[in-house]
């Protein structure tokens, strides 16, 4: 079983554990990508059913737990590869937040923006649902309507949601 990276308030590492034996204080790293397209689109994820936390929620494209030995980015790419099919070699920082809101974590996010059909896409269903593109118009309106399937985590970032709201058609 693979062990997960577990770090202090500071996001140093202090050690490692199955993902089964968490408890409420330990706080571990995540990588997000955010994904839009030129015009302005965002594509989300649907997790699995199958999923402990969140199933069958919408959130970003891509997103993984980081595992032993692995950097944030080292995870996305290969996060990327497994859950969308697609490869990225050098994936955007954009920021990295702490997030405590069900689950205790800190969150580094990419952003990418990605021009391609939805049937261009190879999703793995261990993890991933489906996938959609979303036009800006109908993300605020997912974003803004508590009954949505979105998750929450993405609901309260405001990084996110002004990067979208600031986004410019290319």
């Amino acid at each position: 079983m693979t062990k997960i990276i577990i770090v202090n308030e500071k996001d140093e590492i202090i050690g490692h554990k199955e993902r089964e034996s968490l408890n409420l204080e330990d706080i571990y790293r995540v990588s997000a990508l955010f994904v839009m397209n030129s015009k302005g689109d965002i594509l989300l994820a649907q997790r699995s059913f199958n999923k402990k936390n969140s199933p069958g929620k919408w959130g970003p494209a891509v997103a993984g737990t980081n595992d032993v030995g692995e950097t944030y980015t080292t995870n996305i790419i290969k996060e990327i590869k497994e859950e969308i099919g697609i490869e990225i070699k050098n994936p955007t920082p954009i920021f990295k937040k702490r997030s405590a809101l069900k689950n205790n974590y800190f969150v580094q996010w990419y952003f990418e923006i990605v021009d391609k059909d939805i049937s261009e896409f190879t999703i793995q269903k261990e993890e991933v649902e489906k996938i959609k593109w979303l036009s800006k118009q109908d993300f605020f309106k997912e974003v803004e309507d508590i009954n949505s399937e979105i998750l929450n985590s993405m609901r309260v970032n405001t990084e996110l949601i002004d990067l979208v709201k600031n986004f410019k058609v290319i």
